[in-house]
């Protein structure tokens, strides 16, 4: 794990050096941006005393480096058709999951008296999901708006018109949608079934470790719904 996180942050880094050199100030910041998000599961796991798996880590630090150093500054969102929509998709999936995953904790905690059905668990990831991708796109509108970038993408129509963005911010949520429903099933299942060998165990957070021995997540039972 770790050389995967120091790869990427030598990659970043040598990238802001060129970004320097060069005076491309936006590109800069976006290194800076970077390296601050690659160390936001670290942060999470020493301060909310939260586990992050390691495969949700290492997907989580591969899509930052792809949206931001890959997609903005390499222009791959324009050099390959569909690299947006594979990142939106992801960051569904992802989304919903950890959505999925904070109520779990909620849920297994000793304050929290009730136990939250299945399908209302699947429904906050859902929600989760889909509340994350549309302040996404606040933030483009926000960033297109006041600093002149161009992260919604104008289109030129068939009929020659110029698109400014809704096309892309409509497409980006329908993709979220799509990842936010697949995460969300499969998490419904996984709370409902209480199987332990899911591959979402891979994507959930659990309770930190205490006393040197790791917490085992305790799945939703459903014994009270709402």
């Amino acid at each position: 794990m770790k050389w995967i996180y120091r790869i990427l942050g030598v990659t970043v880094i040598v990238m802001l050096i060129l970004e320097l050199f060069n005076q491309a100030w936006y590109n800069v910041f976006l290194c800076l941006l970077t390296l601050a998000l690659f160390a936001i599961p670290s942060f999470i796991e020493r301060t909310a005393k939260i586990n992050v798996p390691n495969v949700l880590e290492i997907i989580i630090l591969f899509f930052i480096f792809a949206a931001e150093i890959l997609g903005e500054i390499r222009d791959y969102y324009t050099t390959f058709q569909y690299w947006d929509v594979i990142l939106h998709t992801t960051n569904g999936f992802l989304c919903a999951a950890i959505g999925l995953s904070l109520i779990n904790i909620l849920n297994d905690s000793p304050k929290f008296a009730i136990s939250l059905s299945p399908v209302f668990v699947a429904l906050f990831a859902f929600c989760f999901s889909m509340t994350v991708g549309v302040l996404w796109e606040f933030f483009e509108f926000f960033m297109d708006s006041f600093f002149h970038t161009n992260m919604q993408k104008d289109t030129i129509l068939p009929n020659g018109k110029i698109d400014i963005g809704l096309i892309d911010t409509i497409s980006d949520m329908f993709v979220n949608f799509i990842g936010a429903i697949i995460s969300s099933m499969f998490g419904y299942f996984y709370v409902k079934r209480n199987y332990p060998k899911s591959f979402m165990r891979n994507f959930m957070l659990t309770k930190a470790i205490e006393n040197g021995e790791e917490i085992e997540p305790e799945l939703l039972e459903d014994t009270e719904e709402i």
